[in-house]
């Protein structure tokens, strides 16, 4: 198991475009696994790897009672629908918003064993990975807001993040239940 640090709100490397992977490797593998355990750790349902500063076009969803997703150098090719919900993001702690997505969406992705593959999705498992595709073109979920909202939100943010230093947080192992 090996969880990262988190970049928060302010970092950089979450505005940036991330580049495409191409051919999977070990590399790649593992930073796939190390996004499950810290996406795990932080009890989240998706996870990009520009929220652990590495600006690379992977990221992962885990919504319950579907299948995990592995997203590598995905591509929504189908849109359909849309809805509003509520979104939040392990990288702006605490602070929600309704977004409006697509309800549906089928996205093409490399496997870990390096085939291209479309994936289908709807609802939450959909939301989410708009959200993360978002993220690694540099896109944060307060980007879809109106301007009053965001502002509101960042005057949440701000007042939260009051006497704290850096854009990192250091996510815990989620203790054994038991």
């Amino acid at each position: 198991m090996s969880i990262r640090t988190i970049h928060v709100l302010g970092s950089p490397v979450l505005r940036e475009v991330s580049t495409a992977v191409g051919q999977v490797d070990n590399a790649i593998r593992q930073l796939v696994e190390d996004l499950f355990d810290t996406m795990r750790a932080d009890d989240g349902v998706g996870l990009a790897a520009n929220q652990v500063g590495i600006a690379r076009r992977v990221a992962v969803v885990e919504v319950s009672d579907e299948p995990s997703v592995v997203l590598i150098d995905p591509m929504i090719v189908e849109r359909e629908g849309k809805v509003r919900g509520e979104e939040g993001c392990l990288s702006i702690p605490d602070i929600f918003g309704d977004v409006d997505r697509a309800e549906r969406v089928v996205v093409e992705t490399t496997t870990l064993e390096g085939e291209r593959i479309r994936v289908e999705a709807s609802d939450l498992r959909a939301r989410v990975i708009q959200h993360e595709i978002d993220h690694l073109d540099g896109v944060l979920f307060i980007d879809h807001l109106s301007p009053m909202k965001r502002r509101m939100l960042m005057k949440k943010w701000k007042k939260s993040r009051k006497g704290k230093t850096g854009y990192f947080k250091v996510v815990s192992p989620v203790p054994a239940k038991g």
